[in-house]
């Protein structure tokens, strides 16, 4: 598949500008983080994995999105895209398989709360949490083994716990729902940056012994984060009527959630096939509240995700039959157990390197298939991805792999734009992290073969 150079975009048949694109990315290295101007909204809870608000800016600027469009998110994790598109003045919804990746995103585009009645309600319940603390004494409270055994061992200390478990129960007997979810999203926000034994780098991880705590100022920090809510709804209160909306959902049955052409754009950063465990990256905050409670509860969220790790991999998946005639995925699949077989990796996981890496293309062009429905003719669509190495180091080219499935399902592929590069961790060589730049002619849907 041969792709035109679009302005400000990398043509890989030509070294020249493959050679200047890397000089640029190396140049921009900090491009991935969050401008200081950009943390209104985006600061109440984010994680380590997510693009920069200053890159949605610069595609709907771009795509030329404009107020009378709708943009849609159909990965929105936690909610970049949506809070961004609020604050330009742009309707937005966002579709997304994690309950509380979704929950986060939702409550991010809510800023009707009036946030000095948020605050002040925050604070009696602080006031009611820290009362109830000095009463306990010594007995901790913790949660049924069940749930416990869904953490990370260590990555909160149990008087952390205890003292979050208090605050929780004050929240819902002081409930008020006008509230009660920013107060919620707030205690996630402050339990995992400031009270848990948790880091982030990219992989989440639990900190070493040394610097593991068993206490921290929980209430403190809550309370600290509720304030952070309301001083951003007080400046941004002027977009809260923007509207935003948020479905707990499985993007790969798309065209089952939203009407038919009902979205002019879409801006996005799916997963990618890396061996990353996405539900890792929240699992402390899911669990706390309420959000997968149990084995199977985990189980039927990671069911939901594309499959982009051997984690999430489940012997009745079949959405690798939506690839089966794609000849440099079935290529990489057979490199990568090919490399498996003469390195004689014989692990369950290491068996799964070839098919997970085909599912998750076949889950993408599933996912493609099912939005042809619900794009309007012209509609302009932009796909954040990388390369990826993670299978025994066999190179993915996830950006071109997925233009070539667009092209097959309709799609026109208008450019790839060099966003970035990045250091692979196992290989330490430089991978490239593109936005791939589609088009929806809305010519009569074209049936991918599944056969």
């Amino acid at each position: 598949m041969a792709f035109a150079c679009a302005a400000n975009s990398v043509c890989f048949s030509c070294q020249e500008n493959w050679e200047k694109s890397r000089a640029m990315a190396f140049a921009n290295r900090d491009i991935n983080k969050v401008q200081g101007a950009d943390t209104p909204v985006h600061d109440w809870y984010r994680f380590v994995l997510s693009f920069p608000p200053h890159l949605v800016r610069d595609y709907c600027e771009r795509l030329k999105v404009t107020s009378e469009e709708r943009v849609l998110d159909p990965f929105c994790g936690t909610g970049i895209v949506l809070v961004e598109c609020k604050k330009l003045g742009v309707s937005s919804v966002g579709v997304e398989a994690h309950p509380m990746s979704a929950f986060a995103s939702a409550v991010k585009v809510d800023w009707l709360p009036d946030p000095d009645e948020l605050l002040s309600h925050a604070t009696r319940v602080a006031s009611a949490a820290n009362a109830r603390l000095a009463i306990d004494g010594r007995e901790l409270r913790t949660m049924p083994p069940e749930m416990m055994k869904l953490l990370l061992t260590d990555s909160i200390g149990d008087i952390a716990l205890h003292k979050t478990l208090v605050l929780l129960e004050c929240l819902e007997r002081m409930r008020d729902d006008r509230y009660h979810r920013h107060e919620q999203l707030a205690l996630a926000r402050a339990v995992v940056r400031d009270c848990s034994n948790l880091h982030f780098g990219p992989e989440v991880g639990v900190e070493p012994p040394s610097r593991r705590k068993r206490d921290a100022q929980v209430t403190q920090a809550w309370l600290a984060s509720v304030q952070t809510m309301a001083s951003d709804i007080r400046k941004l209160c002027h977009r809260a009527r923007i509207r935003a909306s948020v479905y707990q959902a499985d993007s790969r049955q798309i065209a089952g959630i939203l009407p038919s052409q009902s979205i002019d754009v879409v801006i996005t950063s799916p997963p990618y096939p890396n061996e990353k465990d996405y539900t890792r990256t929240t699992r402390l905050e899911s669990v706390l509240l309420g959000f997968i409670r149990n084995r199977a509860e985990l189980r039927d969220v990671k069911k939901g995700l594309v499959r982009s790790n051997t984690l999430n991999v489940y012997k009745q998946d079949d959405d690798d039959r939506w690839v089966k005639e794609h000849p440099e995925i079935q290529r990489i699949a057979a490199e990568i157990e090919a490399r498996r077989v003469e390195m004689g990796k014989t692990s369950g996981f290491e068996r799964l390197y070839h098919r997970a890496a085909k599912l998750y293309f076949g889950g993408m062009a599933q996912h493609l298939a099912e939005l042809r429905r619900i794009l309007r003719p012209g509609a302009r669509l932009a796909y954040v991805v990388g390369d990826q190495a993670s299978y025994l180091q066999v190179l993915i080219r996830t950006g071109h792999i997925l233009a070539d499935i667009a092209e097959s399902l309709g799609y026109e592929v208008t450019g790839i734009d060099l966003f970035r590069t990045r250091m692979a961790t196992a290989t330490r060589q430089q991978m490239r992290e593109e936005v791939v730049l589609l088009r929806w002619p809305g010519q009569e849907e074209m049936h991918f073969d599944e056969e």
